[in-house]
Parts: C-alpha cells; structure tokens; sequence
C-alpha cells in the first residue's frame, strides 16, 4: 500500500522541479526600433488590453521556446489561462492571439522586420531594442 503513495510523491517531485527549471531563464522583452513600452504596458500588449503606442500599430509575437518562462514572469498565468484571455478577447472584441515562432531566432528576425513589433527572447541581441529583462 505504501508503493503508490510514494509514486504519487515521486512524480509530485519531479513535477515540481521541472516547472522550477521551466521557469529559471531569463526572458529578454525586445522591439523593432520604433516602440518604446514600460513594464505595464507590456504585459498589456500580451493580453489584448493595449494596440498602440506612440501611433504605431503594435504586433506582439509569442515564441514558443520561451512561452512558459514569459507567462510565469511576465503575464504571471499558465498556458490555459492565457489561452482563455485570447479566447475570451476572440470573442468579445474579434482580436487575435499574437502569431507564434518557434526560436528567439525567428522571433528576432520578426521583430527587426516588422515595424511595431514586439517579443520574447531567453537570450538578448544587439540587433534589436531590449525593453526590459525578467
């Protein structure tokens, strides 16, 4: 009878410390050269709550390879729970979910070429504007 309960402790465990490394990288906020946001605002940008800034229509881009570390610091939500406020702004106010890249490469190269844009990265470059690091 113990042999289950110390399975359950072992997987709750491991489970733990995987959404503990999950969550140890850095996560750079970058922008084409044209967008300058605060803190607030960024996650703003993240949620739906905010389009513009400065008269720039803004282009927020998800990465994949980064996504758990940029919802935990930044938007502090879990996947579902982010995937629910898209839905719900889908809904509500006909907005989409900023576009998903599969590397902090891809979101780089966006970002450079995409006036109004904005993303994650888990490694800062020179080529674009950091905004802030998490």
């Amino acid at each position: 009878m113990h042999k289950p309960t110390s399975l359950l402790a072992a997987a709750l465990t491991t489970s733990l410390l995987l959404s503990q490394a999950a969550q140890a990288g850095d996560v750079f906020m970058i922008a084409n050269a044209n967008v300058t946001l605060s803190a607030d605002e960024i996650r703003e940008v993240f949620v739906g709550d905010k389009q513009t800034a400065g008269g720039t229509k803004l282009a927020p881009m998800d990465n994949s390879a980064a996504q758990a570390d940029f919802l935990a610091k930044v938007i502090k939500v879990d996947a579902a729970k982010y995937a629910s406020i898209w839905a719900k702004k889908g809904f509500r106010e006909g907005i989409n979910p900023p576009p998903v890249r599969a590397s902090d490469l891809e979101v780089i190269a966006a970002v450079k070429s995409t006036p109004g844009a904005v993303g994650y990265v888990s490694k800062a470059s020179a080529d674009v504007k950091v905004l802030q690091k998490y």
